[in-house]
């Protein structure tokens, strides 16, 4: 069976970070390891509280799973400040690493901010030249770019830019956008579009998260990166159409969703 690490945030509550990386990969067939960056308190309606985790537990999390299981592929997601990226990034250079799609978690869905500071310029400088693809939404793109993005046109040229910072792919997500829900992805020659209908349905909690970790499933299997997306793109469609209610707030996608 192939493998998937995923390095992010535990969500108590089940849909997204770490636990709705584990279950994606599970719907994948691919085993999952799991490093956990941060501690949150969150459920459907907030996130209330962050407890990064010392460098040093991240790092020998890392090094555990590298000494003894070989890694096919690797999804970061929510990294929370500069100390622990620099951990992962000093961690990283002494293994031999596969494909990485890193997800860069900014804000919630509910809105809470989830990265200190200075850690985006260190996302952006140590792991950024180490991806094979990036998955940031339109709110992401337009802060790591300086722009503000409102259509088609705006993610092709933050592609470009987010090209210019070192990944050798970009996908940048259009769920936000107002009248489409395109996704533009971007190897530095072409564009590649995955235009889907817009689905009427609230629970959409951990969506970003089972993407991320549906392509990195899928770069296990051996697929390329427009194959890989597409994948996972037709998968978290499912996934959300097929979401269930829990809670008060925005439910979980369906990460077991019949493919």
């Amino acid at each position: 069976m192939k493998t998937a690490l995923t390095i992010a945030g535990s969500d108590c509550s089940g849909g997204a970070g770490i636990q709705g990386d584990l279950k994606t990969f599970n719907a994948h067939g691919v085993y999952g390891m799991s490093v956990i960056t941060a501690v949150t308190a969150q459920n459907t309606t907030k996130v209330s509280y962050i407890q990064g985790l010392e460098p040093i537990t991240i790092s020998k999390q890392l090094e555990a799973i590298f000494e003894d299981i070989k890694v096919d592929s690797i999804k970061i997601g929510m990294l929370f400040n500069k100390r622990i990226i620099t951990a992962i990034n000093e961690t990283f250079k002494n293994y031999n690493l596969p494909k990485i799609v890193l997800d860069p978690v900014m804000i919630s869905t509910t809105g809470r901010i989830l990265l200190k500071g200075d850690a985006i310029e260190s996302i952006v400088k140590d792991l950024f030249p180490l991806c094979n693809l990036i998955t940031p939404n339109i709110l992401e793109a337009g802060k790591l770019t300086d722009t503000t993005i409102n259509n088609t046109v705006d993610m092709e040229k933050a592609c470009r830019k987010l090209y210019e910072l070192g990944p050798s792919n970009i996908l940048v997500k259009g769920g936000h956008l107002k009248d489409t829900a395109c996704d533009v992805l971007y190897d530095g020659n072409e564009f590649t579009y995955f235009d889907h209908k817009r689905i009427d349905n609230p629970n959409t909690h951990g969506t970003g998260c089972a993407l991320s970790s549906a392509i990195a499933a899928n770069y296990s299997k051996g697929f390329d990166t427009i194959s890989a997306v597409k994948s996972a793109k037709d998968y978290i469609t499912k996934a959300i159409a097929g979401g269930f209610s829990i809670g008060s707030g925005s439910g979980p996608v369906n990460h077991f969703i019949e493919r």
